[in-house]
């Protein structure tokens, strides 16, 4: 053992000190190990990014927010109330602020609260309030933009968030009081099948970058054979060479290490104010997980040494040259079945879960489906070998890359396995996604057809809130306003303690407002209506006790409960006419008292909340803009939604956005590891390609026969994916108790490998063209 550090660091010098050649084949090495590792260290930031921006998020959230603590009012209180609205899709959020004391809490990112008519924002919205795109915005947040959020208080460096001062906040107005920031957010938990989800979605997408690794440790083979040979004829013995290999991929993956660590400081720095669908996130929130980080820093050399001793199994190392078996040993199948068979297996026997069960143990989920995909990238060279061993014949660039593919198969599937893997991968994901969409993406029975913004709003006036109503109805771009005022009407009386007092709701509203509640067949400024729901006996029955023809109701239930305050009685006239209410563009059947605004004087109702359900014409543009700056004139916390027939579970989106952002740093991965690992062959090919050129051969026929020798491992290596990737989707939609929905969804993730290796070979094609010059005919 005492030789063996010796002749790793012989292997590690030759690996630097063999001259050009030395350099270039140990920096594609260390170019393929760096862009592997540099992705696994972005993959074990990913719990820190998490963390950071879930404690900043917590940071400024107001002590009031979810504690029962009574806050009084003193010298470092301030009253808050949350405000958020849309813009051209984007979410912004808010606070609106003022403060009771002379040093009140300060949030976090600011200097001081800013004070009535004054905003600090984030600076990704004072870039939009600053752009031609933002005008319609600076009419909503009429505030003077005084100073810029912290980093201490954004979740992401593209967030749109904002700090208002305002002298309007009350606790009369539904104002919270506060002394200090720093509550804590409520998270749901990831539902189990998000989770057995986002496992497999981490070895789909770290499983090709081990395997480029494992690859690129291997570059540099021909050359390095050679020099072993020259070794073994001044007496190295045959263990001493594979010793000395290793040290030199020992040395191509140290420096790679670096080119990793380089790459990732370097791209944290690019992509840290991009957002990628719903991601981003701050460059120093990607700091790697120290455990994690120590795990890459150390695996990654002993693969590479482990994978060069394996390797070199195979090589006999004379001291006249070097031997590659005249006879290749056969490649065993029957442990490449194995991996595959056990993973499917740990699946299959997983006990099942659904959406709202238990999931298995996420190390399960997680070891079946590297078995998986482990299998899929061994059998790929098995496959290739076996595929063209008995190809005869064609046109010369075919024989030219089928001879190729006979003598080194092996190495032409371990080239393209990353493809293999990330296909395979992405066809499982696709069909567990598509399995799953149902349970997190639903049809409502919400109408945007009828009504495109539902806007509710509290207010302690039926005046204001009539206003309202009529303030929507004059905003540029609306249609129509479903809007109506609505308040709870209760019994009058006495009852005994523990006995539920009738209670009904009051909706006042035009005619063609309450046409659209429900089934009226005619109208008129003062008609009333007693409207029960559609065969609900249960709710007919309180709607019965509580709203009686001819008898009194009482609208201000505060009274109910309090015997200081005067009930406000408003009796239901006799000519009150019986209806059954309609589903309203949200999908909601509304039932109770239904009346005209000449039948109630909504002013003098003492609390009242409006709703209005607006219409706007989609020929207008930004019409959903004007109508949001409207609500945001009356009210800053009203709460502003939009119409949609479908639902979207936030964390099945996040999911989502997190899968798409990884396969795309896969993807490229991957093409720049066919890249490199194309260069690399080439180079190593250098002679044999002049040799060719110069007996005559066609420079097409070798650009061709380059193109073959890649389509033909990718085709192989598709169709195991679609197999396996197929065979892997049953087994995780088994798991979740789904079945199949679609069986070609492989179609079009086959076709994206595909074109990934034409390019690939499109831009491999200029340095083959300089490869084939007279001058790879010299040798020494």
């Amino acid at each position: 053992m005492t030789r063996r550090p010796r002749e790793l660091a012989l292997g590690a010098k030759f690996a630097v000190t063999g001259g050009r050649e030395g350099w270039i084949r140990t920096l594609l090495t260390a170019l393929g190990v760096g862009l592997g590792v540099a992705l696994l260290f972005a993959a074990a930031s990913i719990p820190h990014v998490n963390q950071a921006s879930s404690a900043r998020g917590d940071a400024r959230v107001p002590a009031a927010s979810g504690s029962k603590k009574a806050f009084e009012r003193s010298d470092s209180s301030l009253l808050f109330d949350m405000v958020g609205t849309e813009y051209h899709g984007e979410s912004i959020g808010g606070l609106l602020l003022r403060p009771e004391g002379a040093h009140p809490a300060v949030p976090p990112g600011l200097r001081a609260v800013p004070r009535p008519g004054e905003m600090a924002a984030s600076p990704a919205l004072r870039e939009l309030l600053d752009s031609p795109k933002g005008e319609l915005l600076r009419r909503r947040l009429p505030f003077k933009v005084t100073a810029s959020i912290g980093d201490a208080g954004l979740l992401d460096p593209r967030e749109l968030f904002f700090y208002a001062g305002s002298d309007r906040l009350s606790t009369a107005t539904g104002a919270t009081r506060t002394d200090a920031f720093g509550g804590e957010v409520v998270k749901l938990p990831l539902n189990p099948v998000l989770v057995a989800l986002t496992v497999v979605s981490c070895v789909v997408l770290l499983m090709p970058v081990v395997i480029f690794i494992a690859t690129a440790v291997r570059f540099g083979g021909e050359r390095r054979d050679r020099r072993l040979a020259a070794l073994r004829l001044v007496g190295a013995d045959t263990a001493m060479t594979r010793w000395i290999a290793a040290g030199e991929a020992l040395a191509g993956s140290a420096l790679g290490l670096l080119l990793g660590a380089v790459f990732f400081l370097l791209g944290r720095e690019l992509i840290g104010g991009v957002r990628f669908w719903s991601f981003a996130a701050f460059p120093a929130d990607f700091t790697p997980d120290p455990l994690l980080a120590v795990l890459v820093l150390l695996a990654v050399p002993l693969a590479a040494v482990v994978v060069t001793l394996f390797t070199m199994r195979s090589v006999a190392v004379e001291p006249l040259g070097v031997v590659r078996a005249v006879k290749p040993r056969r490649r065993r199948l029957w442990w490449r079945l194995l991996l595959p068979a056990a993973g499917i297996g740990v699946l299959a026997l997983s006990p099942r879960a659904g959406v709202d069960q238990g999931v298995t143990d996420p190390n399960l989920v997680a070891l079946g489906a590297i078995l998986t995909l482990t299998g899929l990238a061994t059998l790929l060279p098995w496959l290739v070998e076996a595929a063209v061993a008995r190809l005869r014949g064609g046109p010369v660039a075919w024989q030219l890359a089928v001879r190729r593919l006979q003598l080194s198969g092996g190495t032409a599937g371990r080239a393209v396995a990353g493809i293999t893997v990330a296909v395979a991968g992405a066809i499982s994901l696709q069909m567990m996604t598509t399995g799953i969409h149902a349970d997190f993406v639903r049809t409502t029975e919400q109408d945007p057809s009828r009504a495109q913004i539902d806007v509710v709003a509290n207010f302690p006036s039926g005046e204001r809130a009539q206003r309202m109503i009529h303030d929507f109805r004059a905003t540029k771009g609306v249609e129509a306003v479903i809007g109506t005022v609505e308040t709870y009407a209760t019994r009058p009386g006495h009852y005994p303690e523990g006995e539920i007092r009738p209670t009904t709701v009051l909706t006042v509203g035009d005619c063609a407002t309450l046409s659209e509640l429900a089934r009226i067949p005619s109208c008129r400024d003062g008609d009333t209506f007693v409207v029960h729901p559609e065969g609900d006996k249960r709710l007919s029955g309180w709607v019965d006790r509580t709203a009686r023809p001819g008898e009194a109701v009482n609208l201000d239930t505060t009274s109910d409960y309090d015997p200081s305050v005067k009930p406000y009685l408003w009796t239901l006239p006799k000519s009150a006419r019986p209806a059954v209410s309609r589903p309203d563009p949200m999908g909601e059947h509304r039932h109770g008292i239904f009346a005209t605004p000449g039948a109630v004087d909504v002013a003098r109702l003492p609390s009242a909340e409006t709703r209005a359900m607006v219409r706007v014409d989609r020929e207008v543009p930004d019409a959903a803009e004007y109508v949001r700056n409207t609500a945001a004139a009356i009210d800053p916390a009203m709460t502003v939604r939009t119409i949609d027939n479908i639902d979207r579970d936030r964390q099945y989106a996040s999911v989502q956005s997190g899968l798409r952002t990884g396969a795309i740093a896969t993807m490229l991965l991957i093409a720049l590891s066919l890249l490199v690992s194309q260069i690399e062959q080439l180079r190593e090919r250098r002679r044999l390609l002049s040799v060719l050129v110069a007996f005559g051969t066609r420079r097409s026929s070798l650009a061709l026969s380059v193109l073959w020798q890649t389509a033909v491992p990718v085709v192989l290596g598709v169709v195991l994916a679609v197999a396996g990737g197929t065979a892997l989707g049953v087994a995780l939609l088994d798991m979740v108790g789904k079945r199949v929905t679609d069986w070609w969804l492989f179609l079009p993730l086959a076709g994206t490998g595909t074109v990934a290796v034409l390019v690939v070979t499109l831009l491999s094609l200029p340095p083959l063209w300089r490869l084939m010059r007279p001058d790879g005919l010299r040798t020494e």
